[in-house]
């Protein structure tokens, strides 16, 4: 069995070179910190999750720039989401 290995330096990691791996994961919204309701998704049990579009990434994030069109209000899940650690990288290698 062959294991492809893509290695990144940590200092290559940037959200402006990233193509926004992040932005197609599924984000629960679990606290207000104000999502504006139009990237609200809410399913048939009442949870709310940011709403996809049918490119699969997320309805806030700008597709010209790739930057959060409402990164004051994201979701706590978005705010932990820190940019160069293991759960960037994986993103990373797993969609690019």
């Amino acid at each position: 069995m062959i294991i492809n290995v893509k290695n990144l330096l940590v200092s290559e990691i940037k959200c402006s070179n990233c193509q926004a791996c992040c932005c197609s994961s599924e984000v629960r919204i679990i606290s207000e910190t104000g999502v504006p309701d139009q990237h609200i998704y809410v399913d048939q049990y009442g949870n709310e999750s940011m709403l996809r579009l049918d490119d699969g990434w997320c309805s806030a994030l700008d597709r010209n720039t790739l930057l959060c069109s409402i990164y004051e209000n994201r979701p706590w899940i978005c705010r932990d989401f820190e940019m160069g650690s293991n759960e960037c990288i994986d993103e990373r290698i797993e969609k690019m």
